[in-house]
């Protein structure tokens, strides 16, 4: 294992699980503290006639949307990073456009290209985008729901470590259960939005620079060196 600081995963599975894989395989210090659980929701795909696109902005919707995604199968799905994409692919749909950044920049790219009908496949508590103009239908398949934070997370949390957060809503509860523990923490985040709901306080915080796990996993790895060498972090 790496001498740098420990990597805490809070993701839900099955990516958290994924995630943590990737990060021991760089040789990081890696442990999985889920703060979430994701599940799949009871929910029908309406009539893809009414359609010219599928938006996914996360790959959970490609894995628990069940049975009712074959439905969907006509519509040019438009996804937020490359697993989302992948998990798209995997479940038989067909990726016509991967997105950079978040959603809200790939919904613009795709009113800008004159896509008007969209169904935005996605879970029950998310952020809101903006359509411009588009008439867009935002359908739940999934939740993602908090659970208690593993046995080992006040031991974890009370030295120096670097946490990585996959969400807003997940960076948003990081930073409630964190405390005043942010003051020696570090966070890796997968994108702007997610690092702007952690908040202040933290000892330090690096983006990814594209939405995906090995971007993220670059800036955590970046952090857990130079907290190693810095002996703790400076504000």
């Amino acid at each position: 294992m790496s001498a740098g600081l420990p990597l805490l995963v809070t993701r839900a599975d099955p990516g958290g699980a994924r995630t943590v894989a990737r990060a021991r395989a760089m040789g990081l210090d890696a442990h999985h503290l889920p703060l979430f659980a994701a599940r799949p929701l009871s929910w029908r795909a309406p009539d893809p006639a009414g359609f010219d696109a599928l938006l996914l902005t996360s790959a959970q919707a490609a894995r628990l949307g069940g049975e009712d995604l074959a439905k969907l199968s006509a519509l040019p799905v438009h996804a937020v990073g490359a697993v989302t994409a992948a998990a798209a692919e995997a479940a038989g749909l067909r990726v016509v456009a991967v997105g950079e950044a978040d959603g809200q920049q790939l919904l613009d790219a795709m009113t800008s290209a004159r896509i008007r009908r969209i169904l935005w496949l996605t879970g029950r508590d998310r952020s809101a985008l903006d359509p411009r103009g588009a008439a867009m239908i935002a359908l739940a398949c999934y939740a993602v729901d908090p659970v208690p934070p593993p046995a080992e997370w006040d031991r974890l949390i009370a030295r120096p470590a670097v946490l990585s957060v996959h969400s807003a809503r997940g960076a948003a509860r990081l930073a409630d259960l964190a405390g005043p523990a942010r003051g020696h923490l570090a966070l890796a985040a997968i994108g702007p939005t997610a690092a702007a709901a952690a908040g202040e306080g933290w000892s330090d915080v690096a983006v990814a620079a594209r939405p995906e796990d090995a971007a993220l996993l670059a800036q955590a790895r970046f952090l857990c060196h130079k907290g190693a060498q810095m002996g703790s972090f400076e504000s």
